[in-house]
């Protein structure tokens, strides 16, 4: 039967049950009683759900409280061992692939090293399919009982009819790669089991909104600095989330060559792999054969001696070429940061991803400074400027939301064929988790 609004009463029942079962997710354990006025649905309708998710094994109960005179209120709450989802991040220096379970609760991980950033296609499929199977195998899970892997990759992913995911990765040398046709060759997950495949910027953005610092904001920048840089964008306007090539704005004509090929990006200057070069350039001395992380680590205590040094030697003194690069590195991230404030008015930007956490707070005053210098006087006087909250595991636990998102969506029911598009609706979530 079909109302008015074009809504049928199947679709009023999954409505009914997203609206509980996020409730629960988010705001739990509560009591029936504490539902209705929580989710705006009736004592009947709350009954009925209830018992719907209790008997599909998604809800539990979880306790009691007093109640004013009368019997004590079950208190209910998402059952953990429901649902299990894995969210895997194709970093710079390593893909990483963890194992959740409904609550985001993490039961195992691995980490595959690239060697010398190595992204050949093959390399990195082989490397998520085997990461899978050992997650699965180190809980004991069965592959049937997952809902669905995230994939968070570098690039700008495309969802194309009968495809799936395919993903342009310039800076990294990926052309139109069909990265879910890829992962479903020879794969042990049965085909029910969806693949969600986006941006590693988007999957950081979505962990921080739901979880992170960007809870409550309803306009806010998530800034994913490593490597290289990008970002992703939450507004109302843009209720899934849009990842922005942020890294490829161009900061000088005629500037230095960006590993994309163009002249002058942002990236070629503010990324972590450009910056490690512009010290190397100056003069500076990175150890020796060491990753990305390891040589970062070592620019910091030798430009802040007193916070990333040893000082047992009673005070040595901060080397002016590494920091005079960093500083000019604050100065082009908050000029960059000056454009997102400019062009979409957040109230909050995040910055997160390996080394923006690694420089941490000693960086941040700088690149505020910046940003407001560079911003216009109103929206600049309106946006906060902070760290993520995460840490380095955002990317996976964002990317593990891609599939919790659309099992709240679908009312806590698995799909039957394996969708071929992005995980619906997440920024949805975030609105009906909002407090009442």
């Amino acid at each position: 039967m079909t109302g008015r609004n074009g809504r049928t009463v199947r679709d009023l029942r999954r409505a009914n049950r997203t609206a509980v079962l996020q409730r629960l997710y988010f705001d739990g354990p509560l009591s029936r009683f504490e539902l209705g006025p929580a989710t705006g649905l009736s004592s009947g309708s709350i009954s009925n759900v209830v018992g719907e998710l209790i008997a599909d094994g998604l809800v539990e109960e979880a306790g009691s409280v007093d109640s004013d005179g009368g019997r004590p209120r079950i208190l209910l709450r998402a059952a953990p061992g429901s649902g299990h989802m894995i969210g895997v991040d194709v970093g710079e220096t390593r893909v990483r692939i963890e194992l959740f379970d409904l609550t985001l609760t993490e039961l195992s991980r691995v980490e595959k090293p690239l060697e010398q950033r190595r992204y050949e296609v093959d390399g990195i499929v082989g490397h998520i399919r085997d990461g899978v199977a050992e997650v699965l195998a180190a809980a004991s899970v069965a592959p049937e009982q997952l809902l669905g892997v995230g994939i968070g990759v570098p690039g700008i992913v495309e969802h194309t009819p009968g495809r799936g995911a395919v993903v342009h990765g310039q800076t990294i040398g990926w052309d139109a790669v069909p990265l879910e046709e890829l992962l479903r060759e020879g794969s042990l997950l049965p085909e029910s089991v969806p693949y969600f495949i986006d941006n590693g910027a988007k999957a950081l953005g979505q962990a921080e909104m739901w979880f992170g610092g960007g809870r409550g904001a309803h306009n806010a920048v998530v800034v994913l600095f490593g490597s290289g840089v990008g970002a992703c964008l939450v507004t109302p306007e843009v209720e899934h989330g849009r990842a922005v090539e942020w890294g490829h704005l161009t900061v000088r004509v005629r500037g230095r060559r960006c590993r994309c090929g163009a002249l002058g990006c942002l990236e070629a200057y503010a990324g972590a792999e450009a910056l490690l070069e512009r010290w190397r350039e100056a003069g500076g001395r990175p150890p020796e054969g060491a990753d990305e992380e390891t040589a970062l680590t070592a620019m910091l205590a030798a430009a802040y001696p007193l916070v990333g040094g040893d000082t047992a030697d009673g005070g040595r003194t901060a080397d002016p070429v590494a920091l005079a690069v960093l500083e000019e590195t604050a100065e082009y991230l908050g000029a960059g940061l000056s454009d997102l404030i400019n062009l979409f008015q957040p109230e909050r930007i995040l910055i997160g991803g390996w080394a923006g956490l690694q420089l941490g707070a000693r960086f941040l005053p700088a690149v505020r400074r910046h940003a407001t210098a560079y911003a216009l006087r109103h929206p600049a006087q309106k946006v906060s400027v902070e760290l993520g909250r995460l840490g380095p595991d955002a990317v996976t636990v964002g990317a593990a939301i891609l599939p919790l998102a659309d099992f709240f969506a679908r009312g806590g029911r698995r799909p039957d064929p394996a969708p071929t598009g992005p995980a619906p609706a997440w920024r949805t979530v975030l609105e009906e988790r909002a407090p009442r």
